[in-house]
């Protein structure tokens, strides 16, 4: 499972990336762009904005604040805003709903006797928009092209089942079948693991991960020729509720109802997402060029917060804590678990929340939220206490002429403010570092080495399944933390033997209070992100999961 760790440490990461960004990168388009009659020009010819709505259409502005990757599931990796710009034009098999309960998009259920082979039951009703029915072959023949050598794609990685190479996670190029794979019917195929695997985990990595691509449209291509074709650009057989018409990667996508959508029309005739520079969200959504903005993909200024509050025009709706902003000790070069406990018990993380969040958020210990079913509300955060630092720090034979490397993200502005406060308090025990704040791609190879004490990120642990990144971050010689404990090995790894919610649970609490004892890694704060939508917009709210899922059935009162 090491292999998927490192997958979901890109996508958690990433998804970090967009929770503390607030631009949205460079004006031009990146080489990216595909334009329909439906985009704006400039006087020069260049595509400026998102489609307009034709007189009597309806139309819906999403703000985001990042810059699209791309739109072809093949080629492209699926960070958030990838993701749902894919999610709009091909289902995945299923996805988190707002209150993390798993909901069926292509699929109507995903099962498992054994953690072992799990069954996937395509939805009767499932069409293409062509009227051709989505079927289990149209499953089998795009996880065959994912798992591609040619396709060679980077994301949906697949060493997890039979049939793929350990070392790489492909089969042979072009081949027509693979052991992990069995249709049973029309509408039923079987995943079959190489270990065990929790349900939540093949529903969390591969349920939502997974774009079904139309078989009889796609097998006209080579396997070279699907990370490059331009239908991809604008397909015209999706299972989706709207098609793409058009996309500039640093400005705008646009997309038109799939009318034939077998879930039902869209009532919204045409939408867009509109990428805009942080600072542009509170002017967007007082004039109402953005009508809605969602935690994730829409990176908010604090400062902005209760200016948007303020708003009459708008409805403010403040996400699920799930990014935690979370500092690894490098054990290798703290050894001393009383030490690494000091640190937590002189930050006054309340007042973190308090002050930098506004309020909006909470404290934890280990790596779980409240928003998680696998949260245990009887680990109480260490609390405030530099007394008792100073009393492990005394027992440990610190010495406070020793100054500690603290690592920061330059690009999390919020964080850079709190840490001097952090540091202000550690002081106060005896404890000294020295700060550096570096852009988030220097971070990560920093992170990659012993050449630091403390390193703090963004993290989004995925509430249902935080197995992948837990077991890597705590995988010893070579993680982050360089931590390793044989019990907290055998608890992650029961995770994978059950899905009994409440036997997780127990495990993960078992993680959970080592984290508390040993202190490898502490959660700072836990955020609940701004998420906002105008008061014209009917059936659609911000949410951290779930934002798309019933698009169709958003619609406009005014």
């Amino acid at each position: 499972m090491k292999r998927i760790a490192r997958r979901l440490l890109s996508l958690s990461l990433a998804l970090a990336m967009m929770a503390v960004m607030t631009a949205c990168g460079t004006s031009g388009n990146g080489g990216n762009t595909a334009v329909t009659d439906d985009a704006v020009y400039d006087e020069n010819g260049e595509p400026t904005g998102p489609a307009e709505a034709a007189e009597g259409e309806k139309i819906i502005n999403i703000g985001v604040t990042d810059s699209l990757g791309g739109v072809n599931p093949f080629a492209t990796d699926q960070t958030e805003i990838n993701k749902y710009a894919m999610d709009l034009m091909f289902l995945p098999l299923m996805e988190l709903d707002k209150d993390l309960n798993f909901q069926g998009m292509l699929a109507d259920s995903i099962t498992t006797d054994d953690n072992m082979h799990f069954i996937v039951h395509i939805d009767d009703e499932a069409t293409w928009s062509d009227g051709t029915p989505v079927t289990a072959y149209d499953v089998e023949y795009s996880v065959l092209r994912y798992a591609s050598p040619v396709v060679a794609n980077s994301t949906l990685l697949l060493y997890a089942f039979e049939g793929t190479d350990d070392a790489t996670g492909f089969v042979e190029e072009g081949a027509t079948s693979m052991a992990g794979l069995t249709v049973l019917d029309d509408k039923t195929i079987q995943f079959s693991a190489k270990y065990p695997m929790a349900l939540t985990t093949f529903q969390n990595s591969y349920g939502r991960y997974l774009h079904v691509l139309p078989k009889h449209v796609i097998e006209k291509f080579s396997e070279s020729e699907l990370t490059s074709n331009s239908w991809f650009n604008q397909p015209d057989v999706i299972s989706g509720p709207y098609f793409l018409t058009g996309y500039d990667a640093d400005h705008y996508i646009s997309y038109t109802a799939n009318t034939d959508y077998w879930k039902g029309a869209p009532k919204i005739d045409k939408l867009n997402f509109k990428i805009v520079d942080g600072s542009q969200i509170y002017a967007g959504l007082q004039s109402g060029e953005i009508d809605i903005t969602q935690h994730t993909m829409t990176a908010i200024p604090q400062e902005d917060y209760e200016s948007i509050e303020a708003l009459k025009n708008v409805t403010v709706v403040y996400g699920s804590p799930v990014t935690n902003q979370s500092a690894f000790i490098q054990t290798a070069n703290i050894p001393d678990e009383r030490v690494r406990q000091a640190l937590v018990y002189a930050i006054d993380r309340q007042q973190l929340v308090d002050q930098l969040l506004k309020g909006h958020g909470e404290v934890v210990d280990g790596f779980l939220s409240s928003a998680s079913p696998f949260y245990d509300s009887t680990i109480e955060p260490l609390a405030y206490d530099p007394e008792k630092a100073k009393e492990l720090l005394e027992e440990a034979g610190w010495d406070s002429t020793k100054v500690l490397r603290f690592y920061v993200n330059s690009g999390d502005n919020t964080f850079v403010n709190g840490v001097q406060v952090i540091a202000a308090q550690w002081a106060a025990v005896g404890i000294n570092v020295e700060i550096t704040t570096v852009d988030l791609a220097t971070l990560m190879t920093v992170a990659g080495t012993t050449d630091y004490d403390i390193m703090a990120v963004q993290y989004t642990y995925a509430p249902v399944d935080p197995y992948p990144d837990v077991t890597w971050l705590l995988g010893g010689e070579g993680s982050w933390t360089g931590y390793y404990n044989e019990e907290v090995t055998g608890a992650l790894e029961g995770t994978q033997q059950t899905s009994s919610v409440e036997e997780i649970k127990d495990f993960y609490s078992t993680v959970n209070r080592k984290m508390q004892e040993e202190a490898p890694m502490f959660s700072v704060y836990v955020i609940s992100a701004q998420g906002a939508v105008s008061n014209r917009v009917a059936g659609a709210q911000p949410s951290v999961y779930g934002f798309l899922n019933d698009v169709h059935n958003w619609d406009v009162t005014q």
